[in-house]
Formats: C-alpha cells, structure tokens, sequence
C-alpha cells in the first residue's frame, strides 16, 4: 500500500535548550510534487530538513517520507531520499569520479552497475570531461551540479535541496535549476529551501513559515490572489514575515486567520 502524501510532518518539533527552531509543524508534500519552503533566516528551514533526511532527531512530533517514521526507520528513510544540503558535502581532495564512487559504494550499487551509475550521473552533470580532475578545480555551479547528481544516482523516491542555488552565479543558477525543474517528469518528490521567489514561483505549491511555525501554503498564484500587499510573492512573503507589516495592534495569529478567511489550503 502506498503512502498518500511522500512527506508528513505531524506536530514535528525541534528545541535546542530554551530555543524552539521547529514548533510543531504540520505539513504534507503530495507525491510527484515540487514544495518550497520559505522563510527568513532562523525560521527552522533548514532545521526541518535535518530531521526530515534523520541527521537531527526530532525532539516530539512525528516525520514520514514514503510513510516511514524518520526515527524509527532512519535506515530505510535513507534509502529512498536523494540530499543536497546548503553547505557542500563533496571532498576536494577527490575526483570527481570518486566522489561518485563512494557515494556508489555507501549506496549498496553493485559493482557490475557502478560505472554506468557514475557515467550517467557526469553525463547528466554535464561533467564526462571532468571525470578525473579533483573537485578542488570546479566552480561553484559545477559542485553544485554534481551534488545534485551525486543525490539522483540510486533513483531516490524523495530528493530534499536546502538552499541549492546559493552562491551560484546567473548561469549556474539557471543551468541548476533546468536540471531541477526537469525532476518532476521523472516523477521525484522534491522539498525546496530557498530565498529565491522566482524559484519558488516555478514549485507546485509554497509553504512560509517563520518563527518554526507554518503561517501558510499554497500555489504561488493562489497565494498572490489572497495577498493584499502586492502582487508577486515577495510581497506575500513580506507581508506574513515582515514585522513592519503586521498590524500592531493584531496578534500574529488573528492577522493570518484575517489572510485564510479570503480562501486557500491551509492558514495556521
């Protein structure tokens, strides 16, 4: 039986200390469906991610992906998800033929299917000429290429991109998210962070949270229908995480139950 959403977060939270980064989010990404996530710095973006891919532990709540529990079958999680994390994860000192190999190894793909693996993972990278050059020599756009390969090559069900085009220049921005964008006829579950509205534009649906809690999620066109602040969704954005936005004399709260009385999925 498969699962009906491909990712569930259920009352998912995360303290560390006196501070809660993750406060009891709820939230479901369809299977086959592109969801970005939105938020300013330290709204719990990222925090999410590290517990949804089981690098954090979630302090209550409970996550899925394919109907697993993150904690209960982290093994089993990791099987089935494809990661490229906002910090690099490659090793310079390394081709990039090896980096494909090890992540091959730890991947369990057999030896006689190694190198076809590897071989279509450069060529869709667009790297083949780069094989064996250390990772140290890339730019920024061809690391990040190469992660995003690297995440691709055991056919993962779920692929998780915090924040994948940050640093990259105007062409290794759109060349990366070509390749992103592309996904979906391949039918992969992708969760998105990202500060980039266009890119966020191009998701099938936005989720904005801030301060660890879900404000909203919608369709980009559905969000920007309900915004009274502008049309595009940086004035959404702006206007559910700006605090020079928000009625002084209205909680948090009572603003965004004002904001989902004019229609949408979900108002929190």
């Amino acid at each position: 039986m498969k699962p009906a959403d491909a990712i569930t977060c259920e009352a998912l939270t995360r303290r560390f200390g006196d501070t809660v980064a993750v406060d009891g989010l709820d939230l479901s990404v369809r299977p086959g469906e592109m969801l970005a996530l939105l938020g300013p710095n330290g709204a719990g973006k990222s925090t999410t991610v590290h517990m949804l891919t089981t690098m954090l532990p979630p302090t209550s709540g409970r996550g899925r992906v394919m109907g697993l529990d993150v904690t209960r079958h982290a093994r089993e999680v990791r099987s089935l998800i494809g990661v490229v994390f906002q910090e690099p994860a490659l090793d310079d000192r390394l081709t990039a033929w090896e980096n494909l190999e090890f992540h091959a190894v730890l991947y369990g793909i057999a030896g006689r299917h190694r190198r076809e693996a590897i071989q279509r993972a450069l060529e869709w990278a667009e790297l083949q000429g780069r094989a064996h050059h250390l990772v140290r020599t890339f730019s920024g756009g061809m690391k990040r290429r190469l992660e995003l390969a690297r995440a691709l090559m055991h056919g993962p069900a779920v692929l998780f991109l915090d924040e994948p085009t940050l640093g990259l220049d105007p062409q290794g921005r759109r060349k990366l998210w070509e390749q992103i964008a592309a996904l979906r006829s391949r039918g992969v579950t992708t969760l998105l962070t990202t500060h980039n509205m266009l890119e966020a534009e191009q998701c099938d649906r936005v989720a904005i949270i801030d301060r660890g809690q879900l404000l909203v999620v919608d369709t980009p066109s559905a969000l920007k229908e309900r915004s009274l602040g502008g049309p595009t969704l940086e004035d959404v954005f702006l206007q559910l995480t700006g605090r020079q936005l928000r009625d002084p004399d209205a909680s948090p709260r009572e603003w965004l139950l004002s904001f989902g009385r004019r229609g949408g999925e979900h108002t929190r």
